[in-house]
């Protein structure tokens, strides 16, 4: 179809090899100024792609661009599109394209021509090659893009003039081939005196003047070529150029001129290849990639790249669309063949051979039988031809092999749902799914830039929905496609169903479930089991001890298994020793599971296996981070027996790499309990993983899956688990600063612990109590809890219960204004602590013992256990407490009178991030202000406080009025008395 103007039926054309020129019909077209014709440079010559603002406004002005100048590129494309029309020049994705028909821009017709004459010379064609590339050299006009400003011009302009001497240097050696050396001498004479440096042309003329019977000419361009050469550059003469001398010399036969040539038949160039999709996407880094390797073998190896990924990846797509990029590279053909590797009876190689056989000229009669034989026939033909041979859906490398071209020059594509890592110097890619901007894009392609527009959100919805699943999205946006009435978000609903998707994820003969399952039935029994019940677990990933106890199987096993499933594509490995499936996948391994695998108990023992591997292996790590813990004796017994760790920080790295799967797990027992004694494992493994709510990373996680638990723990009536649930959850409310609900978690909790007579915590269900109480304020209900804590550890023997409860303590004593009894107490927690060993636990009890010994104005020595508990609480990862135990050597310090290193652990603290909710957060904001007033910043002060007010009006607390006060101060030395004097609360 001709690209029309508004108003005009004549096609458009460009000119570029020369003045740039634009006509329609026989009018010409007016352009504009030579920038705005360097606009139009700048699209024509990128091929229809889009340019972004910043490439074209590079490409016009380079590193100095005017200040005006993205409001001119505007205005330059604006006047393009009227003169040559709104579909012509088109606005896409914040950049512009132009839309060019097939042959309207001379440097295509070019490109087309030297491809066909490359073609035909490799046919033994030489007289319609010559003829072919005389036409493409005609097409020049003088000067490429003669007169255009800006650095893509220039650069552009050297490349087509490279490009335009290298084509004479073909058309002329051809000259010699078809024996017109006579009528070579005068263009080359006058060519090397135009050019005086390039060798090539200097050897043709000496080859031509020998022929023409001018020995002595052509030894004399040599001298003058060595000469020159010396003198210029400093250089000797090629290799070439001194063996032809030296040939011309000895008078060497061969160089005689060639007999008349008389033309081969020329043999049969396939190009088999299917039509590309007109709406390919993105997946610009992999066919860069492919590209590069696939014409860059240097003549030593033949190029393969086998490209893998799971069935609606895009691979047969990206490998269709890689083979046309390509094509012009292989002039001999190209050939392609579905070899149905997902169907049970896929394409037999004897059988592809012979059809290939037969598009390369080879009759019927002299295809032998014999895959072997017909191989190496097939090899043999293809012996000095560059031919690309696409070889879709294959089912493993055996099939593979014997399709494969053997010499260099040839080039083969393989896809596959399967990693040929046994397909020798093959190339290989993994195709993952598209970008979240790729998918919207493809979507958008489909559907319409204007229903995408109104309802962006809702499509990214979708998008993410598909899983950036190609096939999924095309699916899908073919199906709103052909639903005028539906809305975008309507989709969205329809895809939002977990148990719909993939029965809405069809469009006629198009399937997700279908390509899926082509797959799946490929697998072994073993690997489709593996397959289903790995689906089943809810975490975003797996480890293999973990997969290894959820299959019942040992982990040698195991990972056999899942690198076989990694190896089809069904299941990614981002890292050694993990896996995870695609979200689609996951989908539908569930849904086989529900169909195959029965009975329906061996899908919740599957669960609790798992179940009962985090909750073992949790278990150990709490063990060897605090010895001598007596919780692990009182924990829902277990039959794995977990994961050993060498020490407490290889038992840290695996808390915090599994954090997110552990959660899902306890999330999905509360949804669906795999057995009776579920839902109180669950709650062990919340208990045994309460450093994941100290970390401040996974505080609001932790809290979320401990209200689920706890909610289904309810509906069971099930005590035990609610009271170790909510003791777990009281926890987590504290550290995020909300002690309404923390205090009500923690009655709850005794309440439930004592109706179950749970006694094998009730140490912990009363210091939990205690601390809640104490951060409301009921001080000596926090007394009498604690103290009652602490005989339930000495008499269970828990020691390191019992120095925690004592710590506590010690903050009920310093409300109580008993500091002596408050720092022996935090001493005496210590204490403890250091003789079990327990560093991560000792750092709680510095932290404790350095805010008792500030208020009892021992700074230094405050500051030096604080200091001890941060380096700790670091190592730890434990963020929430390392912002808070800043806090407090912010208080120490400004108590002693140092304002600029409380002012800067006051800044640490809030830094974190993760300092214990909003109330903390003002707290820590007042003692900078303090800290800031001493140091004469009392503007910053007051903002400080005043945001602290805020706070603590909002959530009605005492301290609103001791921040009132300090905005009221008018000298900065009355806010330092104020600091002096009023003692951190222990909260």
């Amino acid at each position: 179809m001709a690209l029309h103007g508004p108003g005009h039926s004549e096609q458009l054309r460009f000119s570029v090899l020369g003045p740039v020129r634009v006509r329609r019909g026989e009018e010409p077209v007016n352009t504009g100024s030579p920038q705005q014709r360097a606009l139009l440079v700048a699209l024509l010559l990128r091929g229809g792609r889009t340019a972004t603002a910043p490439e074209l406004i590079d490409a016009l002005w380079g590193e100095e661009p005017p200040h005006a100048a993205v409001a001119a590129l505007r205005t330059y494309a604006s006047r393009l599109r009227k003169a040559l029309g709104p579909d012509i020049v088109v606005s896409t994705s914040g950049g512009y394209a132009i839309r060019v028909e097939a042959g309207a821009l001379d440097v295509d017709v070019a490109t087309e021509l030297a491809t066909e004459a490359d073609r035909a010379r490799h046919a033994g064609d030489i007289t319609r090659a010559h003829d072919l590339l005389n036409q493409a050299l005609a097409l020049w006009d003088g000067e490429p893009l003669a007169g255009l400003p800006g650095p893509y011009a220039d650069n552009q302009r050297i490349r087509l003039e490279e490009w335009r001497l290298s084509l004479l240097e073909t058309r002329l050696d051809l000259d010699l081939e078809l024996g017109l050396h006579a009528e070579a001498v005068s263009e080359l004479t006058a060519m090397t005196t135009a050019y005086p440096l390039r060798e090539r042309l200097r050897e043709l003329l000496m080859l031509a003047l020998y022929r023409s019977g001018r020995q002595a000419e052509a030894l004399a361009v040599y001298a003058d070529t060595r000469r020159l050469l010396a003198e210029e550059l400093g250089v000797d003469p090629s290799t070439d150029l001194r063996d032809l001398q030296q040939r011309i010399l000895q008078a060497d036969s061969a160089l005689a001129a060639p007999a008349e040539h008389v033309p081969a038949p020329r043999p049969p160039v396939p190009a088999q290849l299917p039509a590309t999709v007109p709406d390919f996407i993105g997946r610009a880094a992999f066919v860069d990639e492919l590209s590069e390797q696939l014409t860059t073998a240097d003549g030593r190896i033949m190029a393969i790249s086998a490209v893998a990924g799971i069935g609606g990846i895009g691979k047969t797509t990206l490998a269709v669309h890689l083979a046309h990029a390509v094509r012009h590279q292989f002039p001999d053909g190209q050939l392609y063949v579905d070899l149905q590797g997902g169907s049970p009876t896929p394409a037999a190689p004897e059988t592809v051979l012979a059809s290939f056989l037969r598009a390369l000229g080879t009759p019927d009669s002299a295809i032998p039988d014999g895959v072997g034989d017909r191989s190496a026939l097939y090899r043999s033909v293809l012996d000095g031809r560059r031919v690309l041979v696409l070889l879709d859906n294959a089912r493993d490398a055996a099939q593979v092999r014997p399709l494969l071209p053997g010499t260099p020059g040839s080039a083969a594509i393989v896809t596959s749902r399967v990693r040929m890592v046994d397909l020798a110097f093959a190339h290989l890619v993994d195709l993952d799914v598209m970008s979240p901007e790729e998918a919207l894009a493809l979507f958008t392609r489909i559907v319409g830039e204007e229903r995408v527009h109104a309802e962006r959100e809702a499509a990214l919805d979708v998008v993410a929905a598909c899983g950036f699943l190609p096939l999924a999205i095309r699916i899908a946006a073919s199906r709103l496609a052909a639903r005028r009435t539906w809305t975008v978000s309507v989709l969205a609903a329809k895809l939002a169903d977990e148990q719909r998707r993939l029965d809405e994820l069809r469009a006629g003969d198009l399937a997700v479930t279908a390509t899926f399952e082509l797959g799946y039935g490929q697998l072994q029994p073993y690997q489709a089991r593996a397959f289903r019940l790995l689906g089943l677990a809810d975490g975003s990933d797996i480890s293999l001890p973990a997969a290894a106890a959820l299959l019942d199987m040992d982990v040698h096993n195991a990972e056999d298994a899942l690198e076989s499933l990694v190896d089809t594509s069904l299941l990614d490995s981002a890292a050694p020793g993990r896996y995870h499936y695609h979200h689609l996948v996951r989908l539908f391994a569930r849904a086989r599971a529900e169909r195959d695998e029965q009975p329906p108990e061996d899908r919740d023992a599957a669960l609790s296996r798992l179940l009962d591997f985090y909750l073992a292996t949790a278990a150990r790590a709490y063990a060897q981070e605090r010895p001598g813990d007596r919780l692990v004796d009182h924990l829902t017994p277990t039959t794995h027996p977990g994961l050993d760790f060498p020490d407490r920080t290889a038992a840290l790295d695996w808390l915090y790499c599994e954090a997110d799967c552990l959660l899902a797990c306890v999330t999905q027992t509360a949804t669906a309990p795999a057995s009776d004694t579920a839902l109180r494992r669950a709650a062990d493994l919340l208990l045994t993983t309460s450093d994941l709510a100290e970390s401040g990373a996974h505080t609001r996680q932790y809290e979320a899956v401990a209200v689920a638990l706890g909610e289904a723990a309810v509906a069971a009536g099930d005590l035990q688990a609610e009271g170790r649930v909510r003791t777990a959850l009281s926890r987590a409310l504290s550290l995020r600063g909300d002690l309404e609900q923390a205090a009500e978690q923690a009655r709850h909790a005794m309440a439930a612990g004592w109706a179950a007579k749970d006694l094998g915590i009730a140490g912990h269900l009363l210091n939990q109590r205690g601390t809640t109480a104490l951060s409301l304020g009921l001080v000596r209900e926090a007394e009498a809890h604690l103290s009652q804590a602490i005989e339930a550890f000495q008499a269970a023997d828990d020691r390191p219960g019992e120095a925690g409860t004592l710590v506590n303590l010690s903050r009920v004593h310093l409300t109580l204004g008993r500091t002596a009894s408050a720092v022996e107490l935090a001493r005496q927690g210590v204490a403890i602590y250091e003789s079990l060993g327990l560093t991560s636990r000792l750092a709680g009890g510095k932290y404790a013992l350095g805010v008792a010994l500030t208020a009892a104005g021992h700074g230094p020595e405050a500051v030096g256990q604080l200091t001890h508990a941060l380096g700790h609480f670091r190592d730890s990862r434990q963020r929430l407490w390392e912002g808070t135990t800043h806090y407090r050597l912010a208080e120490a310090h400004l108590a002693m009178r140092r304002p600029a290193q409380a002012a800067a652990h006051a800044e640490q603290a809030l830094t974190t991030g993760v300092i214990g909710g909003e109330w903390r957060r003002a707290t820590v904001l007042t003692v900078l202000g303090k800290a800031l007033t001493e140091l004469g910043h009392a503007d910053r002060a007051h903002a400080c406080w005043r945001e602290a007010l805020a706070v603590h009006e909002r959530l009605e607390t005492a301290e609103a009025e001791d921040v009132r006060a300090l905005l009221g101060e008018l000298a900065p030395a009355a806010a330092t008395t104020a600091a002096a004097s009023s003692p951190p609360r222990p909260r």
